[in-house]
């Protein structure tokens, strides 16, 4: 075994360890933050936008145990989604496609296919035609036609499994964010319409924040592995791929980005690394003349996740802990948390990294 393998193999046990204990502790809740000393889990009833995220996390350690008692457990979870079907937000592509894409077993993934296609079919019936995209939704307060680059990702694979009319509202919800968000200067993560006057952008969540960047980047990366659907534009979205991963490679070399690109004083965000780098992993497995660049990116961001800021055995907290995370660095929540989300992409990367899973399925 190479010493590369052996390394991420070390950190995928340690994660998959801790995936146990929080199960052990926060029972039928979601776990959202954990406290960077104690490890102390935030939890919430329903899993708000990180539900689905929880239940990838225990189908990757049910793939990694092989254990039937641990995909048990995954499809349980998973099952307590189904209230989010019908519920008004495009993060139901987050929530539905994370939580459902790892199932595996002849039951439970029967099961997690039926609920991701009921929720394809209903996140199809809510695109609006004069927006051109499934709008953020109302179901976490706030206005409700918005475009946010959150609500790409998930949404894109989500979409694709309603069919040929699925495929096309996922390409056409994809570059509509696209034009909005990345447009031809900075990245503007939100923007919101007014029926009378258009879109205008939205000074929240703020142009430099992190998760921005790398949300679209990974919504883009899961388009191209579609290429064969005519509307996505290749040309276009190869274009957008290499200006978003470029972005990523700040002048000081900085792999792990500022929750806020406009503090340099604030705090980093590693959920953002973990997603880009398993937003790099997928264009590395798409045609491309960089596909090994982003290929050394990627593995780059990874390695240095686990070397800088994982928590390993023997120390007084968790092992397995992804520190360093800011989940809302304009509000000060959780500003340097282990997070539920960058765990599960650390995770995946993992698991890809190791041949566990195929990175192109999830």
């Amino acid at each position: 075994m190479t010493a590369a393998r052996e390394w991420a193999d070390r950190a995928l046990a340690d994660v998959m360890d801790r995936v146990a204990v929080t199960a052990s502790e926060v029972g039928e809740r979601f776990p959202l933050f954990a406290d960077p000393d104690s490890g102390r889990w935030t939890t919430t009833r329903r899993g708000t936008w990180t539900g689905g995220f929880w239940a990838g996390l225990l189908w990757l350690r049910a793939h990694h145990t092989g254990h039937a008692a641990d995909r048990a457990v995954a499809s349980a979870c998973t099952g307590r989604l189904a209230e989010w079907v019908d519920a008004d937000t495009a993060t139901r592509g987050l929530i539905l496609w994370y939580g459902t894409a790892l199932a595996y077993g002849d039951g439970e993934a029967a099961e997690a296919a039926a609920l991701r296609n009921e929720a394809a079919r209903a996140c199809l019936s809510a695109v609006e035609p004069e927006l051109g995209l499934v709008p953020w939704g109302s179901a976490f307060g706030g206005e409700r036609l918005l475009a946010r680059v959150d609500g790409v990702p998930g949404m894109v694979p989500l979409l694709t499994e309603a069919g040929p009319d699925g495929a096309t509202a996922a390409a056409a919800h994809l570059h509509r964010h696209l034009e909005l968000c990345l447009g031809d200067g900075a990245l503007v993560p939100s923007w919101r319409f007014d029926t009378d006057t258009g879109w205008h952008a939205c000074d929240d969540p703020p142009s430099g924040w992190s998760r921005g960047r790398a949300w679209l980047l990974l919504a883009v990366a899961d388009a191209l592995l579609r290429s064969g659907v005519v509307a996505w534009n290749t040309t276009r979205l190869e274009s957008a791929a290499a200006r978003l991963a470029c972005v990523q490679e700040e002048p000081s070399g900085r792999l792990v980005p500022l929750a806020d690109a406009t503090r340099p004083d604030g705090p980093p965000d590693t959920s953002a690394a973990a997603i880009t780098s398993v937003a790099l992993m997928k264009l590395a497995r798409s045609p491309g003349p960089r596909a090994a660049e982003y290929s050394r990116r990627a593995h780059a961001i990874l390695e240095l996740l686990v070397t800088a800021h994982l928590t390993g055995p023997g120390e007084k907290r968790p092992a397995g802990m992804l520190l360093d995370g800011c989940y809302d660095a304009a509000r000060g929540t959780a500003p340097c948390h282990e997070l539920v989300w960058g765990d599960f992409f650390l995770a995946l990367a993992l698991a890809a990294h190791t041949g566990l899973v195929d990175v192109r399925c999830v």
